[in-house]
């Protein structure tokens, strides 16, 4: 069932069900009274992450504080999306653009990593969080993927569960086309990997390739941006073999 995108949509960390009244926090509540302007019985849609979509009204408005009321529900929690998309930190603003792409076309973890020509290899994970939930209420998703702890790539795989393939974009791969090696994959568990501004380096690449379960793909003729690339190769990997 597709999103109702006539309603504003908010994320609550709370449980939800039928009656419970929540409170909006001190953002979201400037949010809703002061910028959106709503009233009094106004109508909007409340997810968790966990228990679904659930219609709600808000209950009461304070100086500081919203509260709503929940009332039914409007379409049930979807199992989580099990694509790992693993990334080297960008600079801020482009790094927003990436993880919000990587939301809204169906990453279920974002995992950090720290590669040989990371230039950004410390990341603020709350800001990151922001950009996920802010990704899922205004795309209608419901399954909000997991940030998880920047690690280095040398760890990444050391720990890689083998029964998931993991798919990395290799600039200096012999062809243009990557839909030929994505066919030819057989597990239904992925992982993606994108390199950060500068690539991998040839001791990475050559790392990567010495490894049973990862697949190296191009992404076409021309030179790409780290944070285009992602969404090239997040877009070619569902369409193909993904769930679209």
């Amino acid at each position: 069932m597709r999103a109702n995108y006539r309603l504003q949509r908010l994320f609550v960390p709370g449980d939800l069900a039928a009656e419970v009244e929540i409170e909006a926090d001190p953002q979201q509540s400037h949010y809703l009274a002061h910028v959106l302007r709503l009233g009094e019985g106004a109508e909007l849609l409340v997810f968790n992450g966990r228990d679904g979509e659930w219609s709600a009204s808000v209950a009461t408005i304070r100086k500081k504080a919203v509260r709503l009321q929940v009332r039914s529900l409007q379409r049930p929690q979807p199992a989580p999306c099990d694509l790992v998309y693993c990334f080297a930190p960008l600079k801020q603003g482009r790094l927003d653009y990436l993880v919000q792409k990587a939301v809204e076309m169906g990453a279920g973890v974002l995992q950090p990593v720290v590669t040989q020509h990371t230039q950004v290899p410390k990341l603020g994970l709350e800001r990151l969080r922001a950009n996920v939930v802010e990704a899922a209420e205004q795309c209608g998703i419901l399954a909000v993927p997991e940030v998880h702890e920047t690690v280095r790539l040398e760890r990444l795989l050391s720990d890689w569960d083998g029964g998931r393939r993991l798919i990395f974009c290799d600039e200096d791969a012999a062809t243009n086309n990557p839909v030929p090696a994505l066919k030819a994959i057989a597990e239904r568990s992925l992982g993606l990997l994108v390199g950060p501004e500068g690539g991998f380096s040839d001791e990475e690449r050559r790392m990567l390739r010495a490894l049973p379960f990862v697949t190296a793909i191009p992404l076409g003729p021309r030179i790409l941006r780290a944070d285009t690339a992602a969404v090239a190769a997040l877009a070619v990997i569902q369409a193909t073999i993904g769930d679209w």
